[in-house]
Protein backbone atom coordinates (compact mmCIF):
# COMPACT_ATOMS: atom_id res chain seq x y z
CA UNK A 1 0.00 0.00 0.00
CA UNK A 2 1.25 3.35 -0.98
CA UNK A 3 1.91 6.02 1.65
CA UNK A 4 -0.79 8.04 -0.07
CA UNK A 5 -3.12 5.05 0.33
CA UNK A 6 -2.26 4.80 3.98
CA UNK A 7 -3.32 8.79 4.23
CA UNK A 8 -6.34 7.60 2.65
CA UNK A 9 -7.52 5.14 4.74
CA UNK A 10 -6.76 7.09 8.37
CA UNK A 11 -8.90 10.23 6.54
CA UNK A 12 -12.21 8.03 6.22
CA UNK A 13 -11.19 6.44 9.72
CA UNK A 14 -10.79 9.44 11.17
CA UNK A 15 -14.31 11.54 9.44
CA UNK A 16 -15.63 7.97 11.20
CA UNK A 17 -15.33 9.53 14.79
CA UNK A 18 -18.21 12.00 15.40
CA UNK A 19 -16.14 14.27 17.55
CA UNK A 20 -18.13 17.49 17.09
CA UNK A 21 -16.48 19.64 19.85
CA UNK A 22 -20.09 19.39 22.26
CA UNK A 23 -18.87 15.98 22.42
CA UNK A 24 -16.54 13.48 23.68
CA UNK A 25 -12.86 13.13 21.60
CA UNK A 26 -11.69 10.41 23.87
CA UNK A 27 -12.39 7.69 21.31
CA UNK A 28 -10.40 9.33 18.37
CA UNK A 29 -7.49 10.10 20.51
CA UNK A 30 -7.03 6.84 22.07
CA UNK A 31 -7.42 4.88 18.17
CA UNK A 32 -4.43 7.54 17.04
CA UNK A 33 -2.58 6.62 19.90
CA UNK A 34 -2.96 3.10 19.22
CA UNK A 35 -2.44 3.76 15.30
CA UNK A 36 0.52 5.75 16.43
CA UNK A 37 2.32 2.68 18.77
CA UNK A 38 1.76 -0.18 15.82
CA UNK A 39 3.94 2.40 13.80
CA UNK A 40 6.72 2.38 16.68
CA UNK A 41 5.64 5.93 17.56
CA UNK A 42 4.81 6.56 21.68
CA UNK A 43 2.35 9.59 21.43
CA UNK A 44 1.37 11.30 24.70
CA UNK A 45 -1.84 11.83 25.73
CA UNK A 46 -3.18 15.67 27.56
CA UNK A 47 -6.13 14.96 29.16
CA UNK A 48 -8.73 17.86 29.66
CA UNK A 49 -9.46 18.46 33.16
CA UNK A 50 -12.67 20.17 32.73
CA UNK A 51 -14.11 17.70 30.16
CA UNK A 52 -13.96 13.83 28.72
CA UNK A 53 -11.86 14.99 26.26
CA UNK A 54 -8.27 14.91 24.73
CA UNK A 55 -5.16 16.15 22.86
CA UNK A 56 -2.25 14.25 21.42
CA UNK A 57 1.39 14.72 20.50
CA UNK A 58 4.05 12.66 19.55
CA UNK A 59 7.96 12.85 17.80
CA UNK A 60 10.10 10.60 15.76
CA UNK A 61 13.57 11.18 15.43
CA UNK A 62 16.62 12.27 16.98
CA UNK A 63 15.82 14.23 20.43
CA UNK A 64 17.31 17.69 19.07
CA UNK A 65 15.79 20.89 18.33
CA UNK A 66 15.13 22.36 15.19
CA UNK A 67 12.34 19.69 13.76
CA UNK A 68 8.93 20.59 12.49
CA UNK A 69 5.26 20.47 14.27
CA UNK A 70 2.09 19.67 12.27
CA UNK A 71 -0.58 20.99 13.97
CA UNK A 72 -4.19 19.80 13.66
CA UNK A 73 -7.09 19.99 15.59
CA UNK A 74 -9.63 16.97 15.70
CA UNK A 75 -12.52 18.42 16.61
CA UNK A 76 -15.44 19.31 13.95
CA UNK A 77 -18.54 21.69 13.93
CA UNK A 78 -22.00 19.98 13.98
CA UNK A 79 -24.19 18.15 11.34
CA UNK A 80 -27.45 19.22 13.01
CA UNK A 81 -29.92 21.18 10.64
CA UNK A 82 -27.88 20.85 7.36
CA UNK A 83 -28.97 18.98 4.18
CA UNK A 84 -26.37 16.52 3.36
CA UNK A 85 -26.46 14.62 0.34
CA UNK A 86 -24.46 11.46 1.59
CA UNK A 87 -23.46 10.12 4.70
CA UNK A 88 -21.39 12.97 6.99
CA UNK A 89 -19.47 10.38 8.94
CA UNK A 90 -18.54 8.41 6.58
CA UNK A 91 -16.10 10.09 3.07
CA UNK A 92 -17.24 9.71 -0.14
CA UNK A 93 -15.51 10.50 -3.42
CA UNK A 94 -17.37 11.78 -6.36
CA UNK A 95 -16.00 14.55 -9.03
CA UNK A 96 -12.70 14.40 -7.95
CA UNK A 97 -13.92 15.87 -4.38
CA UNK A 98 -14.33 13.86 -0.92
CA UNK A 99 -17.13 14.24 0.84
CA UNK A 100 -17.21 14.23 4.93
CA UNK A 101 -17.46 16.54 7.76
CA UNK A 102 -13.96 17.37 8.41
CA UNK A 103 -12.82 16.19 5.29
CA UNK A 104 -11.66 20.16 4.78
CA UNK A 105 -11.11 21.22 8.14
CA UNK A 106 -9.27 19.65 9.08
CA UNK A 107 -9.04 15.64 9.16
CA UNK A 108 -7.52 15.81 5.83
CA UNK A 109 -4.48 17.21 6.87
CA UNK A 110 -4.47 15.55 10.37
CA UNK A 111 -4.72 11.92 7.83
CA UNK A 112 -1.62 13.48 5.89
CA UNK A 113 0.52 14.24 9.27
CA UNK A 114 -0.40 10.68 10.60
CA UNK A 115 1.27 9.47 7.80
CA UNK A 116 3.83 11.62 6.98
CA UNK A 117 4.96 10.35 11.12
CA UNK A 118 4.29 6.81 9.99
CA UNK A 119 6.90 7.42 7.03
CA UNK A 120 9.43 9.59 9.13
CA UNK A 121 9.23 7.18 11.19
CA UNK A 122 11.19 4.62 8.73
CA UNK A 123 13.90 7.52 8.01
CA UNK A 124 16.84 8.33 8.98
CA UNK A 125 15.81 11.84 10.46
CA UNK A 126 18.45 14.36 11.01
CA UNK A 127 15.57 16.18 12.86
CA UNK A 128 12.61 15.57 14.37
CA UNK A 129 9.11 15.74 13.13
CA UNK A 130 6.83 16.35 15.69
CA UNK A 131 3.16 16.01 15.60
CA UNK A 132 0.34 17.42 17.86
CA UNK A 133 -3.40 17.00 17.77
CA UNK A 134 -5.59 18.99 19.86
CA UNK A 135 -9.19 19.81 20.83
CA UNK A 136 -12.18 22.52 20.75
CA UNK A 137 -10.16 24.46 18.63
CA UNK A 138 -13.81 25.03 16.84
CA UNK A 139 -14.90 26.87 19.93
CA UNK A 140 -12.17 29.12 20.44
CA UNK A 141 -8.92 27.54 20.42
CA UNK A 142 -8.87 26.71 24.00
CA UNK A 143 -7.94 23.17 23.92
CA UNK A 144 -4.72 23.47 22.41
CA UNK A 145 -3.40 25.71 25.38
CA UNK A 146 -2.78 22.79 27.78
CA UNK A 147 -1.38 20.47 24.62
CA UNK A 148 1.24 23.24 24.20
CA UNK A 149 2.29 23.34 27.83
CA UNK A 150 2.48 19.94 27.76
CA UNK A 151 4.98 20.20 24.53
CA UNK A 152 7.35 22.23 26.24
CA UNK A 153 8.90 18.89 27.31
CA UNK A 154 9.82 18.28 23.31
CA UNK A 155 12.70 19.74 21.87
CA UNK A 156 12.09 23.05 20.79
CA UNK A 157 10.92 22.63 17.06
CA UNK A 158 12.46 25.17 14.35
CA UNK A 159 8.64 25.68 12.84
CA UNK A 160 4.65 24.94 13.25
CA UNK A 161 2.76 24.15 10.61
CA UNK A 162 -0.88 24.21 11.23
CA UNK A 163 -2.63 22.63 8.42
CA UNK A 164 -5.87 24.50 8.19
CA UNK A 165 -7.45 24.97 4.97
CA UNK A 166 -5.46 27.65 2.60
CA UNK A 167 -5.43 25.47 -0.51
CA UNK A 168 -1.73 24.74 0.28
CA UNK A 169 -0.56 28.80 0.22
CA UNK A 170 1.30 29.83 2.94
CA UNK A 171 -0.35 32.38 5.08
CA UNK A 172 1.61 34.46 7.57
CA UNK A 173 -1.12 36.06 9.47
CA UNK A 174 -4.33 36.09 10.55
CA UNK A 175 -6.36 37.82 13.39
CA UNK A 176 -7.02 37.16 17.29
CA UNK A 177 -10.40 36.52 18.77
CA UNK A 178 -12.46 36.98 21.65
CA UNK A 179 -16.01 36.28 22.62
CA UNK A 180 -18.79 36.92 25.22
CA UNK A 181 -21.82 35.98 26.47
CA UNK A 182 -24.14 39.42 27.66
CA UNK A 183 -26.57 38.77 30.10
CA UNK A 184 -28.59 42.10 30.97
CA UNK A 185 -31.00 42.24 33.56
CA UNK A 186 -33.56 45.11 33.75
CA UNK A 187 -36.47 45.42 36.23
CA UNK A 188 -40.00 44.87 34.98
CA UNK A 189 -42.75 47.46 34.99
CA UNK A 190 -46.05 48.61 33.11
CA UNK A 191 -44.09 50.06 29.98
CA UNK A 192 -46.37 53.36 30.40
CA UNK A 193 -44.63 53.67 33.53
CA UNK A 194 -41.39 52.86 31.87
CA UNK A 195 -39.36 55.23 32.89
CA UNK A 196 -39.66 53.87 36.65
CA UNK A 197 -37.92 50.38 35.41
CA UNK A 198 -35.13 49.44 33.34
CA UNK A 199 -35.66 47.92 30.05
CA UNK A 200 -33.07 45.17 29.16
CA UNK A 201 -33.23 45.01 25.62
CA UNK A 202 -32.72 49.55 25.32
CA UNK A 203 -30.02 48.59 27.35
CA UNK A 204 -28.92 46.29 25.20
CA UNK A 205 -29.42 48.73 22.16
CA UNK A 206 -26.61 51.32 23.59
CA UNK A 207 -24.04 48.18 23.49
CA UNK A 208 -25.40 47.24 19.63
CA UNK A 209 -24.81 51.14 19.27
CA UNK A 210 -21.25 50.74 20.71
CA UNK A 211 -20.58 48.26 18.34
CA UNK A 212 -21.28 50.27 15.52
CA UNK A 213 -19.52 53.27 17.01
CA UNK A 214 -16.36 51.11 17.68
CA UNK A 215 -16.79 49.40 13.25
CA UNK A 216 -17.25 52.57 12.12
CA UNK A 217 -14.19 54.29 14.07
CA UNK A 218 -11.94 51.40 13.26
CA UNK A 219 -12.91 51.43 9.50
CA UNK A 220 -12.31 55.28 9.09
CA UNK A 221 -8.85 54.60 10.57
CA UNK A 222 -7.87 51.96 9.19
CA UNK A 223 -4.90 51.23 5.98
CA UNK A 224 -6.98 50.64 2.88
CA UNK A 225 -4.05 48.98 1.81
CA UNK A 226 -3.47 46.62 4.79
CA UNK A 227 -3.14 42.88 3.84
CA UNK A 228 -6.49 42.03 6.64
CA UNK A 229 -9.85 41.98 4.88
CA UNK A 230 -11.54 44.06 6.34
CA UNK A 231 -8.46 45.52 7.69
CA UNK A 232 -9.43 46.56 10.89
CA UNK A 233 -10.41 45.22 14.30
CA UNK A 234 -14.76 44.05 13.81
CA UNK A 235 -16.67 43.80 16.66
CA UNK A 236 -20.09 41.64 15.89
CA UNK A 237 -23.70 40.30 17.49
CA UNK A 238 -24.79 37.49 16.50
CA UNK A 239 -27.44 36.66 18.57
CA UNK A 240 -29.52 38.20 21.18
CA UNK A 241 -32.87 37.09 22.51
CA UNK A 242 -35.08 39.16 25.53
CA UNK A 243 -38.20 40.53 26.46
CA UNK A 244 -41.46 39.03 27.20
CA UNK A 245 -44.26 41.25 25.80
CA UNK A 246 -44.96 44.58 23.98
CA UNK A 247 -46.09 46.20 26.95
CA UNK A 248 -43.58 44.93 30.00
CA UNK A 249 -40.06 46.31 29.82
CA UNK A 250 -37.87 43.39 29.66
CA UNK A 251 -36.08 41.59 32.64
CA UNK A 252 -33.71 40.00 30.59
CA UNK A 253 -31.57 40.38 27.26
CA UNK A 254 -29.59 37.95 26.29
CA UNK A 255 -26.35 38.62 23.53
CA UNK A 256 -22.89 37.43 22.32
CA UNK A 257 -20.44 39.87 21.65
CA UNK A 258 -17.42 38.63 19.50
CA UNK A 259 -14.35 40.16 18.36
CA UNK A 260 -11.72 39.48 15.31
CA UNK A 261 -8.57 41.18 16.74
CA UNK A 262 -6.08 42.37 13.91
CA UNK A 263 -2.21 41.63 15.19
CA UNK A 264 -0.81 43.08 16.79
CA UNK A 265 -3.34 44.40 18.74
CA UNK A 266 -3.95 42.72 21.72
CA UNK A 267 -7.54 41.30 22.52
CA UNK A 268 -6.85 41.48 26.10
CA UNK A 269 -6.98 45.13 25.18
CA UNK A 270 -9.85 45.09 23.64
CA UNK A 271 -11.86 42.93 26.80
CA UNK A 272 -10.78 45.91 28.84
CA UNK A 273 -12.33 48.91 26.83
CA UNK A 274 -15.23 46.70 26.21
CA UNK A 275 -15.78 46.01 30.07
CA UNK A 276 -15.30 49.40 30.84
CA UNK A 277 -18.51 50.55 28.25
CA UNK A 278 -20.53 47.54 30.18
CA UNK A 279 -19.50 48.99 33.17
CA UNK A 280 -20.69 52.79 32.22
CA UNK A 281 -23.92 50.95 30.85
CA UNK A 282 -24.74 49.47 33.94
CA UNK A 283 -23.84 52.11 36.47
CA UNK A 284 -26.89 53.92 34.26
CA UNK A 285 -29.08 51.10 35.07
CA UNK A 286 -28.52 51.56 38.61
CA UNK A 287 -29.05 55.10 38.96
CA UNK A 288 -32.47 53.90 38.04
CA UNK A 289 -33.16 50.60 40.33
CA UNK A 290 -29.89 49.00 42.00
CA UNK A 291 -31.70 45.78 41.30
CA UNK A 292 -30.62 46.10 37.71
CA UNK A 293 -27.35 44.73 36.43
CA UNK A 294 -24.79 42.99 33.74
CA UNK A 295 -23.53 39.77 33.70
CA UNK A 296 -20.99 38.83 31.56
CA UNK A 297 -19.53 35.50 30.19
CA UNK A 298 -16.21 35.21 28.20
CA UNK A 299 -16.37 32.55 26.10
CA UNK A 300 -12.72 32.22 24.54
CA UNK A 301 -9.92 34.39 23.50
CA UNK A 302 -7.21 33.67 21.56
CA UNK A 303 -4.26 35.63 20.06
CA UNK A 304 -4.00 36.45 16.37
CA UNK A 305 -0.83 35.34 14.15
CA UNK A 306 1.67 38.33 13.44
CA UNK A 307 3.95 37.56 10.27
CA UNK A 308 7.59 37.07 11.49
CA UNK A 309 10.36 38.79 9.81
CA UNK A 310 12.11 35.72 8.80
CA UNK A 311 9.92 33.21 10.38
CA UNK A 312 11.64 29.32 10.45
CA UNK A 313 7.97 28.58 10.06
CA UNK A 314 7.00 30.29 7.19
CA UNK A 315 10.46 30.13 5.28
CA UNK A 316 10.01 26.06 5.40
CA UNK A 317 6.55 26.04 4.11
CA UNK A 318 7.47 28.59 1.42
CA UNK A 319 10.87 26.87 0.26
CA UNK A 320 8.12 23.27 0.19
CA UNK A 321 5.63 24.72 -1.31
CA UNK A 322 6.98 27.26 -3.87
CA UNK A 323 4.80 29.83 -2.67
CA UNK A 324 5.67 33.51 -2.42
CA UNK A 325 3.11 35.58 -2.03
CA UNK A 326 1.96 37.22 0.97
CA UNK A 327 -0.92 35.62 2.63
CA UNK A 328 -3.06 36.73 5.44
CA UNK A 329 -6.74 35.74 6.94
CA UNK A 330 -9.53 37.21 8.91
CA UNK A 331 -9.99 33.72 10.74
CA UNK A 332 -8.18 32.46 13.30
CA UNK A 333 -6.14 29.71 14.11
CA UNK A 334 -4.16 28.15 16.55
CA UNK A 335 -0.76 29.39 15.27
CA UNK A 336 -1.13 32.58 17.21
CA UNK A 337 -1.27 30.20 20.40
CA UNK A 338 2.06 28.41 19.12
CA UNK A 339 3.60 31.59 18.42
CA UNK A 340 2.48 33.73 22.00
CA UNK A 341 4.46 30.92 23.59
CA UNK A 342 7.63 30.95 21.61
CA UNK A 343 7.41 29.25 18.92
CA UNK A 344 8.11 30.46 14.89
CA UNK A 345 4.31 29.39 13.34
CA UNK A 346 2.26 29.47 10.08
CA UNK A 347 -0.68 28.17 8.42
CA UNK A 348 -0.37 25.79 5.12
CA UNK A 349 -2.68 22.99 4.67
CA UNK A 350 -4.66 21.63 1.72
CA UNK A 351 -8.38 22.78 0.92
CA UNK A 352 -10.72 25.53 0.87
CA UNK A 353 -11.58 27.36 3.82
CA UNK A 354 -15.03 28.22 1.96
CA UNK A 355 -16.02 24.62 1.85
CA UNK A 356 -15.59 24.12 6.08
CA UNK A 357 -18.60 23.97 7.61
CA UNK A 358 -20.56 23.62 5.41
CA UNK A 359 -23.36 20.63 4.60
CA UNK A 360 -21.78 18.09 1.95
CA UNK A 361 -18.39 19.44 3.39
CA UNK A 362 -15.55 18.47 0.75
CA UNK A 363 -11.69 18.44 0.37
CA UNK A 364 -11.13 18.48 -3.51
CA UNK A 365 -8.58 15.10 -4.10
CA UNK A 366 -5.91 17.25 -5.88
CA UNK A 367 -5.86 19.32 -2.68
CA UNK A 368 -5.22 15.90 -0.49
CA UNK A 369 -2.34 15.35 -3.15
CA UNK A 370 -0.78 18.07 -2.81
CA UNK A 371 -0.97 17.62 0.55
CA UNK A 372 0.86 14.67 0.68
CA UNK A 373 3.40 16.00 -1.53
CA UNK A 374 4.37 18.46 0.76
CA UNK A 375 4.53 15.56 3.78
CA UNK A 376 7.07 13.73 1.70
CA UNK A 377 9.33 16.63 0.76
CA UNK A 378 9.33 17.99 4.29
CA UNK A 379 10.19 14.10 5.41
CA UNK A 380 13.13 14.57 3.26
CA UNK A 381 14.00 17.92 4.31
CA UNK A 382 14.07 16.58 8.18
CA UNK A 383 16.28 13.80 6.54
CA UNK A 384 19.22 16.52 5.23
Amino acid sequence: MSDLATARQLLERLVAFPSVSRSSNLDLIEWVAAWLAEQGIEATIVPDPNAPKASLYAMVGPAVEGGTVLSGHTDVVPVDGQEWSTDPWVVSERDGRLYGRGCCDMKGFDALALAAMALAAKRDLKRPLQIALSHDEEIGCIGCIPLIEAMTALPRAAGVIVGEPTQMKVVSGHKGGLAFKVAIHGVEVHSSLMHTGVSAILEAAKILSWINEMNQKGEASSDPQGPFVPPWTTVHCGQINGGTAHNITAALCELDVSFRVMPPENPEDWRAVFMAKVAEIEAQMKAVDDEAFIEVSELFAFTGLAPERDGGAELLARHITGENAPEVVSYGTEAGQFQQRGWSAAVCGPGNIEQAHKPDEWLALSEFEAGWTFMETLVSRLCD
